[in-house]
């Protein structure tokens, strides 16, 4: 019943009752309130896909604490008691949005942005001063909800002291429990978890249906987590990591949920997060190079120098002078405009200019903090091609401000970043587009195993980019060598670091390495041909008119099939394999092997107990 849209005023009782499909029909967001005799009615929703229920009636709700700000004002006509039980129904909205826009880079050069909205405006039955929306949209490749905050005409501050947004789930349902950004995953029931999980939070529902729940457009606010209900079973709920204070009008950071008949489609589908979050304030992105880069630890001159010469050989377009290059990187009496070690900057960056490579420096928050203003400016001068933050606090409403204004201001100086340790991005890449990639994954500085890096595309790789640190010849790694290079398909990261452990002597002419020196790091197109979660993963991605596939296992061997329907039709090509094989002459055990394909060929690939197979597809 849409009472204002209808011009009819809104009754005295509370309840009401609205729903929302996704274009295609698929996704069913209904929202409804009843008024309850002798208590406050609930804001309840449900969210179905294709006619199956992925989230049953659950509780919207959001708690606030302005009584500081309310008494400093002097204000009489103000809320009493729970912020949600004095809202009243005043305005129904409804919109429909069909566009496209083309990102900088991705994981698609095209990005459609179609929806269906509902906004229900509340006010507060004691003044209509305080007005608060419920906003609703429904794409085809989820739904997503947040609350937002009108202007105040008083002029308070709000606090909002908690979130306690409900998804509660089918019984029998599991989720990829992950209790920090880089920890590992557990597949729980919805019942005595350890602690909060991290997001995005990926289910497998008895009814078939896979879903995924996260958060989008965490700018200006605090990240979320999620924790399980303590009054209601198979539920899950939102964990701020803090109050939050605001000046009116906001929003919170949209709550996202999306749901698959197959697990793949959930990472097919993550432009989700990029539509909710705002345009790029980045006009002029010409300046930001994706591309693959490779690291010195021996932070000289000589070892620099044999690195770069390396790069420049295998079409590798950077790299990085990891920590300690500027002196203790967790003092903030360390100045990081000066270099405290035995290396002639200026003539690495000038010899990397000559070769093609770029140059990036880590740069701890510590220095950061205290002096990124200064360090920016004079980095662009330097011709410094961009900057890994290192070990920046993350979760509470001062961190991420600065971290968004930080990287706003390296923007400002043409300067690209990638920020490692816990940090996640939930879609403000397409803002700050400057942003190449995070760490906030479970990659090779833990060395994982097998059957992790076949969880963390359905998981972690929902949120997008991440940089995975891909090893090749360090004897740590407990994949194949054939898992690390398809890899490089598998996680997607527009900065691509290879190499990670290793040194540029390590190299021995090993052929297979032709495949890091043709893969691209970000695509045209892409496609999951198949997966199950903690099992076998899959990918196929476009740069162009090349195809590139990355397949991996977990610790199990297995035959996956790789279909190539997604070819184009009456086209010829052929396909390089890069495949474990026992009676290679290599120290890494990989062999290469040619053959035609074409749409509709069907390729066996038979993976060794952790293994992997990359395949590198063009015209013939």
């Amino acid at each position: 019943m849409a009472y204002a849209a209808a011009g009819v005023a809104a009754p005295e009782e509370k309840a009401f009752q609205e729903s929302l499909h996704s274009p295609d029909g698929n996704y069913l967001l209904e929202i409804h309130r009843e008024a309850e005799k002798g208590s406050e009615a609930k804001i309840l929703y449900q969210v179905s896909y294709k006619r199956k229920p992925v989230v049953d009636k659950s509780e919207l709700s959001i708690s606030l604490d302005n009584h500081l700000s309310e008494w400093a004002l002097a204000i009489k006509e103000k809320p009493q008691g729970a912020w949600m039980d004095g809202l009243r129904l005043a305005d129904v909205d409804r919109e429909q949005v069909d566009s496209s826009w083309r990102p900088p880079y991705g994981e698609r050069s095209q990005v459609t942005d179609k929806y269906n909205a509902l906004t229900l405006t509340f006010e507060q039955q004691a003044s209509a001063n305080y007005k608060m929306d419920i906003q609703l949209r429904a794409y085809n490749e989820g739904v997503a909800i947040r609350y937002y905050f009108h202007e105040n005409p008083t002029g308070i501050y709000y606090r909002v002291v908690d979130e306690q947004t409900e998804f509660s789930f089918p019984k029998g349902t599991l989720a990829w429990f992950e209790p920090w950004a880089q920890g590992p995953y557990s597949l729980l029931p919805l019942a005595d978890w350890p602690g909060e999980s991290e997001r995005p939070l990926t289910l497998q529902l008895e009814n078939g249906l896979y879903a995924s729940i996260t958060e989008a457009a965490m700018v200006d606010f605090v990240r979320t987590k999620f924790t399980l209900s303590h009054s209601k079973p198979n539920t899950v709920r939102t964990a701020l990591y803090e109050p939050v204070d605001k000046m009116p009008y906001f929003a919170t950071p949209w709550r996202v949920i999306m749901a698959a008949e197959k697990p793949g489609q959930l990472i097919e589908h993550n432009d989700i997060l990029l539509n909710l979050n705002a345009p790029s304030r980045v006009a002029d992105t010409s300046w930001i190079k994706p591309g693959k880069i490779v690291r010195d630890m021996t932070l000289t001159e000589e070892g620099a120098k044999a690195w770069i010469d390396f790069a420049a050989e295998h079409n590798i377009q950077y790299l990085l002078f990891d920590a300690k290059w500027y002196g203790p990187v967790f003092s903030f009496d360390t100045d990081a405009r000066t270099v405290e070690i035995d290396l002639d900057l200026p003539e690495v960056i000038r010899y990397g200019k000559e070769k093609g490579v770029g140059i990036w420096l880590y740069v701890n928050q510590q220095a950061l903090l205290k002096q990124d203003h200064e360090l920016f400016p004079l980095y662009r001068e330097w011709g410094v091609a961009g900057v890994k933050y290192g070990f920046v606090q993350v979760g509470s409403h001062r961190w991420t401000t600065w971290l968004h204004e930080s990287v706003e201001r390296a923007a400002q100086n043409q300067l690209m970043v990638n920020i490692h340790d816990e940090f996640r991005v939930t879609g403000e890449q397409r803002t700050l587009p400057n942003i190449l990639t995070v760490e906030g994954i479970r990659g090779n500085e833990e060395m994982p195993d097998a059957t992790h890096n076949t969880i963390l595309p359905f998981t972690r790789g929902i949120a997008g980019m991440g940089d995975y640190t891909i090893c090749y010849y360090n004897d740590r790694i407990k994949t194949t060598h054939a898992h690390q290079l398809a890899l490089a398909v598998v996680m997607y990261s527009p900065l691509q670091t290879l190499f990670w452990y290793d040194k540029a002597a390590d190299y021995g002419g090993e052929p297979e390495i032709e495949f890091f020196e043709k893969v691209p790091t970000v695509w045209d197109d892409t496609r999951v041909l198949s997966g199950e979660i903690g099992q076998y993963i899959a990918v196929a991605r476009r740069s162009g008119d090349q195809w590139f596939v990355g397949a991996i296992t977990n610790n199990d061997a297995r035959r996956v099939e790789v279909n190539f329907d997604f070819l184009d039709k009456n086209r010829n090509y052929v396909a390089t394999l890069y495949q474990d094989d026992d009676e290679a002459k290599t120290k890494t055990g990989v062999s290469l092997s040619q053959r035609a394909v074409e749409r509709g060929t069907s390729l066996s690939l038979d993976l060794k107990a952790s293994g992997g197979a990359a395949i590198w597809v063009r015209e013939e």
